[in-house]
């Protein structure tokens, strides 16, 4: 999913929902996200989710 994708999809949705994320078998709710630029020719920049760690 690119970031285009994902923010069309959460577009459509109420701005209250929390978004959770699948997290060792639960659910955790997404706290932070990291950026990686690309590393090399080709390489696709990635966006990763961090999972709230008080839950």
């Amino acid at each position: 999913m690119t970031v285009a994708q994902l923010i069309a999809a959460l577009s459509t949705l109420p701005d209250d929902a929390v978004v959770l994320m699948d997290s060792d078998g639960g659910l955790s709710r997404v706290d932070s996200l990291d950026f990686i630029a690309g590393q090399g020719p080709g390489a696709p920049a990635e966006v990763i989710l961090q999972p709230s760690l008080e839950e």
